[in-house]
C-alpha cells in the first residue's frame, strides 16, 4: 500500500484494493508522491497536485438532504429539461427555433404520425445524418448474418451464458393461468395471453449496448411474443455495431431498424408503410425517447417513462470504500447519471470521496463522469440506518446498493427500489449485465409504484368467466337485487329470463 507523505492519512479496510498515494489536506484529495503502485501496474506522475470533484457534501442531521433529493430529483426527472449543449443547437437547427424538448416530440410525433415514412426518414437525416431511404432502413438478413459471423466467439459465448441466466429468472417468474371453481357450477380462470408484436429501443448515442438486447428480448421471448422489432440509432454503436447486430441474430432477431429517438417511437407506434406498428414499445432511451413514449402511451403501451439512471448506496464501516466509490462511479458515467451515499459514519464518506478521486483518475469516461458527479451527486451523513431507510423509501431509487451489517434485513424493510443489491459481493453492474433481472428499471421515484421490465409485462391477463344453470341460480338474487339498485333494468332482465 502506498503511504501518504503527509501526516493525515486514510487506511481503508483492504490495502490490496486500494492503493493511491493521496492524503485529505485542506478538504481536498492530494497526491503527494510519485510512485509506482506494483497493484495497479500505474505510475501516478504527479506532485502534490490536487483533484478537485465537487460533490456535495450535506450533513442529513440538520434536515438538509430531503431538500437536495427533491433538486436531484426534478433534475434528472424526464419533466425536467436534462439535454446537452449539442442537443439544443442540434434544436435550433433542425426547427429553426429553440423549442423545448416536449414541443419537439410533439412536432416529431405528429408529423410521423400524418406523413409517415416520407417524415421518418426526414427526420433521420436531420437528426442523425443518417441518408436513408425505405428499403434500406431495415438491415438486411445478410448483414446480421455476417456481423454474427464475424462476431468474436468469446464475445457469443458470453451473450449466451447470459441469455440463459436471464431465461432461467424470467421463466421461474412469469404468470401462469390460474382457475379456481369456488362454488358448484362456477369456473374463474386468470388467463395470460403473450401480445402479438413489440418493438425495443436500444440506445446508441454514445456507447453500444447489446445487454439491453439482451434485457429486453429475452424477457419478451421467454413471455412468448411473436413478433420482435429491435430499433437502434444509425451510428457507429447503434445499429452500424456489429456487437448489436450479432446480438439479435443470436437471440432469432431479424427485424432490425436503423433509427432511433422520438421518430422511432412514434414510427413504432403509428405504423408507417415500411415499419409495421406494435403493440407496446419498451427499453431505455435519451430524454426525447423518454417523452416521445410519454406522447405515444394510450395508442401503444409501454415500459415506463424512464429517467437517467440512478444509485443510492448505504454503506457502514464495514464497507470497503473502494468498493462503494466504484459501485457510485459506475452509475455516475452513464453521465447524466446521480450517484448518491447516504451513510452514519463520516469516516466511510471521507474514504469514499478519496477512492472516487482517485479511481476517476483510470476512467476512460472521466470527461463525462466527474460532472455528472458534481451535477448529480452527494455524500450524505445521517444519524442512524432507520434515517437512511427513510431517505432511501422517500426518494425510490432505480439502482439500491446496500453494503453494511445487517444488510440484507435493510434491504427488506426499504419498500421503494427497482432493483437491490445486497452485499460487498453484489455489485450493481451484476444487475445490468448479467444476473437474470432485466435492467430496465422504473426512475424518477417511479420505484414507488413501478416496477422492472419482466416477462409478465409482455402478457396480457383476461378472465373466463363459467356458471352452468346451477351456478347461475345461485348467485342471481344477488346480480338482480345490485342491477334493480343502479336502475339497469337490461341488466336484470339478462339474469330473469334465464330463471
Amino acid at each position: 500500500m502506498h503511504r501518504p507523505a503527509t501526516p493525515t492519512k486514510l487506511k481503508p479496510p483492504s490495502p490490496a484494493l486500494f492503493c493511491g498515494p493521496y492524503a485529505i489536506a485542506g478538504g481536498r484529495v492530494i497526491l503527494v508522491k510519485k510512485l509506482h503502485c506494483p497493484l495497479c501496474l500505474q505510475t501516478r506522475s504527479a506532485v502534490n497536485q490536487p483533484i478537485s470533484i465537487n460533490i456535495p457534501r450535506v450533513d442529513a442531521r440538520n434536515g438538509a438532504a430531503p431538500a437536495i433529493l427533491d433538486q436531484l430529483r426534478a433534475k434528472l426527472s424526464p419533466a425536467g429539461d436534462v439535454v446537452s449543449p449539442k442537443g439544443r443547437e442540434l434544436t435550433l437547427k433542425v426547427f429553426g427555433e429553440a423549442l423545448a424538448p416536449a414541443a419537439v416530440v410533439d412536432r416529431i410525433c405528429n408529423d410521423i404520425q400524418r406523413d409517415g415514412d416520407t417524415a421518418l426518414l426526414r427526420y433521420c437525416q436531420a437528426l442523425d445524418g443518417a441518408d436513408l431511404d425505405a428499403a434500406s432502413l431495415r438491415v438486411p438478413a445478410a448483414e446480421l448474418q455476417q456481423a454474427h459471423a464475424a462476431a468474436d466467439p468469446e464475445f457469443l459465448q458470453c451473450i449466451r451464458r447470459i441469455a440463459e441466466n436471464i431465461r432461467t429468472f424470467q421463466s421461474a417468474i412469469l404468470h401462469q393461468d390460474v382457475t379456481i371453481t369456488p362454488k358448484p357450477g362456477v369456473s374463474l380462470t386468470q388467463r395470460y395471453v403473450p401480445l402479438r408484436r413489440i418493438g425495443v429501443c436500444v440506445p446508441g448515442g454514445a456507447a453500444a449496448y447489446p445487454s439491453t438486447v439482451l434485457m429486453t428480448v429475452v424477457p419478451a421471448q421467454v413471455a412468448g411474443v411473436g413478433e420482435i422489432a429491435v430499433v437502434a440509432p444509425p451510428t457507429k454503436f447503434g445499429s452500424y455495431n456489429n456487437d448489436i447486430l450479432a446480438t439479435c441474430h443470436e437471440l432469432g432477431v431479424t427485424e432490425v431498424y436503423r433509427m432511433g429517438g422520438a421518430q422511432a417511437v412514434a414510427a413504432m407506434a403509428f405504423g408507417t408503410d415500411t415499419v409495421p406498428a406494435v403493440d407496446k414499445i419498451v427499453g431505455p432511451g435519451n430524454l426525447f425517447v423518454a417523452l416521445a413514449k410519454k406522447q405515444v402511451y394510450g395508442d401503444v403501451d409501454i415500459d415506463s417513462i424512464a429517467g437517467p439512471s440512478e444509485v443510492i448506496a448505504i454503506a457502514d464501516d464495514t464497507a470497503n470504500p473502494a468498493h462503494v466509490a466504484a459501485d457510485l462511479l459506475s452509475q455516475a458515467e452513464h453521465s447524466p447519471g446521480s450517484a448518491i451515499l447516504i451513510s452514519w459514519s463520516q469516516s466511510l464518506l471521507d474514504a469514499t470521496y478519496a477512492a472516487i478521486c482517485e479511481q476517476l483518475e483510470t476512467l476512460e469516461r472521466s470527461d463525462l463522469t466527474r460532472p455528472s458527479l458534481e451535477a448529480y451527486g452527494a455524500l450524505i451523513l445521517v444519524d442512524d440506518r432507520e434515517q437512511a431507510r427513510r431517505m432511501t423509501d422517500a426518494f425510490a431509487p432505480e439502482h439500491l446498493h446496500i453494503q453494511c451489517e445487517s444488510a440484507r434485513q435493510l434491504a427488506t424493510s426499504i419498500r421503494n427500489a427497482g432493483a437491490t443489491f445486497i452485499g460487498n459481493y453484489t455489485p450493481v453492474a451484476l444487475g445490468d449485465y448479467a444476473a437474470g433481472p432485466s435492467h430496465v428499471l422504473p426512475t424518477s421515484g417511479t420505484a414507488r409504484w413501478a416496477a422492472g421490465l419482466s416477462s409478465n409485462d409482455f402478457v396480457r391477463s383476461g378472465s373466463m368467466i363459467e356458471f352452468d344453470q346451477t351456478g347461475l341460480e345461485n348467485i342471481a338474487d344477488d346480480v338482480q337485487r345490485l342491477a334493480e339498485k343502479e336502475g339497469l333494468t337490461a341488466h336484470r332482465l339478462s339474469v330473469s329470463i334465464r330463471r
